[in-house]
Protein backbone atom coordinates (compact mmCIF):
# COMPACT_ATOMS: atom_id res chain seq x y z
CA UNK A 1 0.00 0.00 0.00
CA UNK A 2 1.42 3.38 -1.04
CA UNK A 3 2.18 6.16 1.50
CA UNK A 4 0.70 4.34 4.54
CA UNK A 5 1.73 7.03 7.02
CA UNK A 6 0.18 9.79 4.92
CA UNK A 7 -3.02 7.74 4.64
CA UNK A 8 -3.21 7.56 8.44
CA UNK A 9 -2.61 11.30 8.77
CA UNK A 10 -5.26 12.19 6.19
CA UNK A 11 -7.80 9.83 7.75
CA UNK A 12 -7.18 11.45 11.15
CA UNK A 13 -7.59 14.92 9.62
CA UNK A 14 -10.93 13.94 8.11
CA UNK A 15 -12.11 12.50 11.42
CA UNK A 16 -11.00 15.70 13.18
CA UNK A 17 -13.38 17.67 10.95
CA UNK A 18 -16.19 15.44 12.27
CA UNK A 19 -15.09 15.72 15.90
CA UNK A 20 -15.04 19.52 15.67
CA UNK A 21 -18.53 19.64 14.18
CA UNK A 22 -17.33 21.13 10.90
CA UNK A 23 -19.03 18.63 8.58
CA UNK A 24 -22.38 16.86 8.34
CA UNK A 25 -22.92 13.40 6.88
CA UNK A 26 -20.48 13.08 3.96
CA UNK A 27 -19.87 16.82 3.50
CA UNK A 28 -16.31 18.10 3.36
CA UNK A 29 -12.93 16.51 2.81
CA UNK A 30 -9.28 16.67 3.79
CA UNK A 31 -6.22 15.71 1.79
CA UNK A 32 -2.46 15.55 2.14
CA UNK A 33 0.47 15.49 -0.25
CA UNK A 34 3.75 13.58 -0.31
CA UNK A 35 5.82 16.24 -2.08
CA UNK A 36 8.79 13.94 -2.58
CA UNK A 37 6.60 11.56 -4.59
CA UNK A 38 4.03 14.02 -6.01
CA UNK A 39 1.24 11.85 -4.58
CA UNK A 40 -1.97 13.18 -3.04
CA UNK A 41 -4.16 11.25 -0.60
CA UNK A 42 -7.80 12.35 -0.31
CA UNK A 43 -11.11 11.21 1.12
CA UNK A 44 -13.25 9.10 -1.22
CA UNK A 45 -16.44 10.69 -2.52
CA UNK A 46 -19.62 10.14 -0.54
CA UNK A 47 -18.24 7.59 1.93
CA UNK A 48 -19.48 8.07 5.53
CA UNK A 49 -16.72 9.16 7.88
CA UNK A 50 -17.52 6.49 10.46
CA UNK A 51 -16.93 3.77 7.86
CA UNK A 52 -13.61 5.07 6.50
CA UNK A 53 -10.36 3.20 6.90
CA UNK A 54 -6.89 4.09 5.58
CA UNK A 55 -7.27 1.66 2.68
CA UNK A 56 -10.42 3.49 1.53
CA UNK A 57 -8.52 6.71 0.86
CA UNK A 58 -7.61 7.44 -2.74
CA UNK A 59 -4.08 8.16 -3.95
CA UNK A 60 -3.65 10.30 -7.08
CA UNK A 61 -0.90 12.12 -8.88
CA UNK A 62 -0.89 15.91 -9.31
CA UNK A 63 -2.86 15.57 -12.53
CA UNK A 64 -5.67 13.72 -10.76
CA UNK A 65 -4.88 10.26 -12.15
CA UNK A 66 -5.71 7.55 -9.63
CA UNK A 67 -2.54 5.73 -8.65
CA UNK A 68 -4.03 3.51 -5.96
CA UNK A 69 -7.58 2.94 -4.75
CA UNK A 70 -10.85 1.38 -5.88
CA UNK A 71 -13.14 4.26 -4.94
CA UNK A 72 -13.76 7.56 -6.65
CA UNK A 73 -11.91 10.46 -5.00
CA UNK A 74 -13.71 13.45 -3.56
CA UNK A 75 -15.34 15.58 -6.23
CA UNK A 76 -13.31 18.49 -4.84
CA UNK A 77 -10.00 16.81 -5.75
CA UNK A 78 -9.31 19.21 -8.68
CA UNK A 79 -9.57 22.18 -6.29
CA UNK A 80 -7.06 20.57 -3.91
CA UNK A 81 -4.69 19.85 -6.79
CA UNK A 82 -4.71 23.45 -8.01
CA UNK A 83 -3.87 24.60 -4.48
CA UNK A 84 -0.99 22.12 -4.16
CA UNK A 85 0.41 23.29 -7.47
CA UNK A 86 0.01 27.02 -6.74
CA UNK A 87 0.97 27.01 -3.03
CA UNK A 88 4.20 24.99 -2.82
CA UNK A 89 4.63 25.28 0.95
CA UNK A 90 1.37 23.59 1.91
CA UNK A 91 1.10 19.91 2.76
CA UNK A 92 -2.59 19.54 3.49
CA UNK A 93 -5.98 21.00 2.53
CA UNK A 94 -9.33 20.83 4.33
CA UNK A 95 -12.72 21.82 2.93
CA UNK A 96 -15.85 22.09 5.06
CA UNK A 97 -19.30 23.62 5.02
CA UNK A 98 -19.01 24.77 8.64
CA UNK A 99 -21.93 26.98 9.59
CA UNK A 100 -20.49 30.41 10.36
CA UNK A 101 -17.65 30.41 7.84
CA UNK A 102 -20.08 29.26 5.16
CA UNK A 103 -22.49 32.04 6.13
CA UNK A 104 -19.73 34.61 5.51
CA UNK A 105 -18.98 32.91 2.17
CA UNK A 106 -22.64 33.05 1.19
CA UNK A 107 -22.74 36.71 2.15
CA UNK A 108 -19.66 37.19 -0.06
CA UNK A 109 -17.88 39.07 2.72
CA UNK A 110 -14.34 38.60 3.99
CA UNK A 111 -14.01 37.96 7.72
CA UNK A 112 -12.55 41.08 9.36
CA UNK A 113 -9.97 40.74 12.09
CA UNK A 114 -11.65 42.19 15.15
CA UNK A 115 -9.38 40.68 17.79
CA UNK A 116 -6.33 38.74 18.82
CA UNK A 117 -7.81 35.25 18.31
CA UNK A 118 -8.09 35.96 14.59
CA UNK A 119 -4.69 37.71 14.59
CA UNK A 120 -2.99 34.66 16.11
CA UNK A 121 -3.77 32.61 13.01
CA UNK A 122 -4.55 34.96 10.14
CA UNK A 123 -2.38 37.99 9.40
CA UNK A 124 -5.17 39.77 7.49
CA UNK A 125 -8.91 39.47 6.97
CA UNK A 126 -9.85 36.05 5.61
CA UNK A 127 -10.53 36.80 1.93
CA UNK A 128 -13.52 35.80 -0.15
CA UNK A 129 -13.16 34.82 -3.78
CA UNK A 130 -14.77 36.66 -6.66
CA UNK A 131 -18.05 35.22 -7.89
CA UNK A 132 -17.35 32.64 -10.56
CA UNK A 133 -18.64 33.22 -14.07
CA UNK A 134 -21.21 30.83 -15.54
CA UNK A 135 -18.61 29.70 -18.07
CA UNK A 136 -16.24 28.74 -15.25
CA UNK A 137 -19.01 26.79 -13.53
CA UNK A 138 -20.11 24.99 -16.67
CA UNK A 139 -16.64 23.69 -17.53
CA UNK A 140 -14.18 22.20 -15.02
CA UNK A 141 -16.05 23.75 -12.09
CA UNK A 142 -13.92 22.27 -9.30
CA UNK A 143 -10.65 23.12 -11.03
CA UNK A 144 -11.85 26.66 -11.66
CA UNK A 145 -12.78 26.94 -7.99
CA UNK A 146 -9.11 26.36 -7.25
CA UNK A 147 -8.11 29.06 -9.70
CA UNK A 148 -10.58 31.47 -8.07
CA UNK A 149 -8.92 30.80 -4.72
CA UNK A 150 -5.45 31.39 -6.15
CA UNK A 151 -6.59 34.72 -7.63
CA UNK A 152 -7.85 35.79 -4.19
CA UNK A 153 -4.24 35.50 -2.97
CA UNK A 154 -2.58 37.64 -5.60
CA UNK A 155 -2.02 40.33 -2.94
CA UNK A 156 -2.33 38.16 0.18
CA UNK A 157 0.17 35.63 1.53
CA UNK A 158 -1.28 32.12 1.54
CA UNK A 159 1.24 31.24 4.26
CA UNK A 160 0.12 33.96 6.68
CA UNK A 161 -3.60 33.62 5.87
CA UNK A 162 -4.11 29.85 5.54
CA UNK A 163 -7.80 29.92 4.64
CA UNK A 164 -10.29 31.36 2.19
CA UNK A 165 -14.02 31.68 1.66
CA UNK A 166 -15.30 30.61 -1.75
CA UNK A 167 -18.19 32.91 -2.64
CA UNK A 168 -21.58 31.20 -2.25
CA UNK A 169 -19.85 27.92 -1.44
CA UNK A 170 -17.79 27.57 1.71
CA UNK A 171 -14.34 27.60 3.33
CA UNK A 172 -11.07 25.94 2.42
CA UNK A 173 -8.10 25.88 4.80
CA UNK A 174 -4.56 24.55 4.48
CA UNK A 175 -1.33 24.09 6.39
CA UNK A 176 2.02 22.29 6.39
CA UNK A 177 0.20 18.94 6.71
CA UNK A 178 -3.36 17.63 6.72
CA UNK A 179 -3.64 17.84 10.50
CA UNK A 180 -2.69 21.52 10.44
CA UNK A 181 -5.22 22.10 7.66
CA UNK A 182 -7.99 20.57 9.79
CA UNK A 183 -6.81 22.63 12.77
CA UNK A 184 -6.96 25.83 10.73
CA UNK A 185 -10.43 24.92 9.49
CA UNK A 186 -11.58 24.68 13.12
CA UNK A 187 -9.97 28.01 14.03
CA UNK A 188 -11.54 29.61 10.95
CA UNK A 189 -14.99 28.53 12.08
CA UNK A 190 -14.33 29.93 15.56
CA UNK A 191 -13.22 33.35 14.31
CA UNK A 192 -16.10 33.44 11.81
CA UNK A 193 -18.52 32.87 14.68
CA UNK A 194 -16.88 35.52 16.87
CA UNK A 195 -16.87 38.04 14.02
CA UNK A 196 -20.57 37.41 13.43
CA UNK A 197 -21.37 38.09 17.08
CA UNK A 198 -19.07 41.12 17.16
CA UNK A 199 -20.86 42.96 14.37
CA UNK A 200 -24.25 42.03 15.82
CA UNK A 201 -23.28 43.38 19.25
CA UNK A 202 -21.74 46.48 17.71
CA UNK A 203 -22.39 47.14 14.00
CA UNK A 204 -19.75 49.89 14.18
CA UNK A 205 -17.02 47.61 15.55
CA UNK A 206 -13.61 48.46 14.12
CA UNK A 207 -10.89 46.01 13.03
CA UNK A 208 -7.94 45.42 15.32
CA UNK A 209 -5.10 47.93 15.10
CA UNK A 210 -2.08 47.02 13.00
CA UNK A 211 0.35 47.01 15.93
CA UNK A 212 -1.69 44.57 17.99
CA UNK A 213 -2.44 42.43 14.95
CA UNK A 214 1.25 42.17 14.08
CA UNK A 215 2.24 41.49 17.68
CA UNK A 216 -0.09 38.53 18.08
CA UNK A 217 0.59 37.01 14.70
CA UNK A 218 4.35 37.40 14.70
CA UNK A 219 4.87 36.17 18.24
CA UNK A 220 3.55 32.82 16.98
CA UNK A 221 4.72 32.82 13.38
CA UNK A 222 7.46 35.39 12.90
CA UNK A 223 11.20 34.83 12.66
CA UNK A 224 11.51 35.81 16.33
CA UNK A 225 8.44 33.91 17.51
CA UNK A 226 8.38 33.20 21.22
CA UNK A 227 4.94 31.64 21.78
CA UNK A 228 5.05 28.07 23.09
CA UNK A 229 8.10 25.96 23.86
CA UNK A 230 11.37 26.07 21.98
CA UNK A 231 11.82 23.25 19.49
CA UNK A 232 14.67 20.86 20.14
CA UNK A 233 17.51 21.11 17.67
CA UNK A 234 18.28 17.89 15.85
Amino acid sequence: MLVPRLREEVLEANLELVRRGLVLYTFGNASGIARDQNLVVIKPSGVPYEAMKPEHLVVTDLEGKIVEGNLRPSSDLPTHLVLYQAFPKIGGVAHTHSEYATAWAQARRPIPCFGTTHADYFHAPVPVTAVMADSEIATEYEKNTGHAIVRAFEKVSYASVPAVLVANHGPFAWGPDSGAAAHNAAILEAVARMAYFTININPDAQPIGGGLHDKHHLRKHGSSAYYGQAKEKK
